[in-house]
Order: C-alpha cells, then sequence, then structure tokens
C-alpha cells in the first residue's frame, strides 16, 4: 500500500492522531510523515480535518436533505448551478447524483422555520431549479464510518398474554 494512502487511512480514522502515532502505526520515520502531510495540504489532497458531532448529545439543529431538480446549463452543465447553491452558508453538501432529481442538498440549521425560508426564498427561486423535495432527518446513526448511537441493547423479555 503507497505511504499516502496509508497516512490519509490513519487520519480518515482520526484526524487528531499525531504525526508520531501514524509513524509508529505504519513503520515509517515521523518526520516522513509530517513532510507527506504537509505536501498533501499543500496539493488540495486533505482539504480539511473535521470533527463528526453526535448530535444527540448536542444543542438541537435540524438536518434537511433535499433533492433538487434542475436545467442544466449549456457549456457548464450541473456545475454552475451546484455550485450557486453550494455556495449559500446554510449549505453543508452537495452532491450531483443519478435518479430521478439531479442536486442532493444537506442543510442543517437552528430550526425548520429557517429551512423553509431557505428553500422558499433562496434554493427554489434559483433560476434553473426546477423542482424540490425535502426530507428532515430524524436521526443519526452512522456518518462518515463514525456510529453515532450508543449500544444500548437490552433483551426484551417477551409478553405473552
Amino acid at each position: 500500500m503507497p505511504l499516502r494512502t496509508k497516512i490519509l487511512d490513519a487520519l480518515e480514522r482520526d484526524a487528531r492522531i499525531s504525526h508520531s502515532d501514524i509513524a509508529v502505526m505504519i513503520d515509517e520515520e515521523e518526520l516522513t510523515v509530517a513532510k507527506e502531510v504537509e505536501a498533501m495540504e499543500e496539493e488540495g489532497v486533505i482539504l480539511a480535518y473535521k470533527t463528526i458531532v453526535n448530535p444527540e448529545r448536542t444543542a438541537d439543529k435540524v438536518t434537511c436533505l433535499i433533492e433538487v431538480s434542475v436545467q442544466p446549463e449549456r457549456s457548464f452543465g450541473f456545475d454552475k448551478i451546484a455550485e450557486r447553491i453550494y455556495k449559500f452558508p446554510e449549505v453543508s453538501t452537495v452532491f450531483l447524483v443519478s435518479g430521478r432529481y439531479d442536486l442532493l442538498v444537506l442543510i442543517e440549521a437552528d430550526g425548520m422555520r429557517h429551512i423553509a425560508d431557505f428553500i422558499s426564498n433562496k434554493l427554489s427561486t434559483l433560476p434553473n431549479v426546477r423542482s424540490t423535495s425535502s426530507h428532515f432527518l430524524l436521526k443519526k446513526y452512522k456518518e462518515l464510518g463514525v456510529v453515532l448511537v450508543e449500544n444500548n441493547e437490552q433483551e426484551r423479555i417477551p409478553v405473552s398474554p
């Protein structure tokens, strides 16, 4: 496995892991690991280090997945409309997807009212947006490979009449 892949695997599991710990894990020199991480940051291979927050243990934020059907622009396809959407500060994720809609947009806000305002005043008024369909997330079980729920399995006692 290439050195970069080993380093990226370690960082994807734990972005806070030290260069020295990675070096031990992959049997390389700490300085080599540090230089590779720095090079990957400069090259844009590593874009950010992100924390995954368990929404069950924080203040309530409302998360909404929005399916967006758009009219692609000549010469730009879906890129220009996707760019306009991802520049809104409320938007955390935009994917181009196959299926019955074109873009999948993820937003988080302090309440449903904020999301409703975003959809009705910002997103649906964009010239190339044909329709939207919203899905509010009720519970997150796993995100980016991290299980967010505690295993509180208790054996159910069978109840019979």
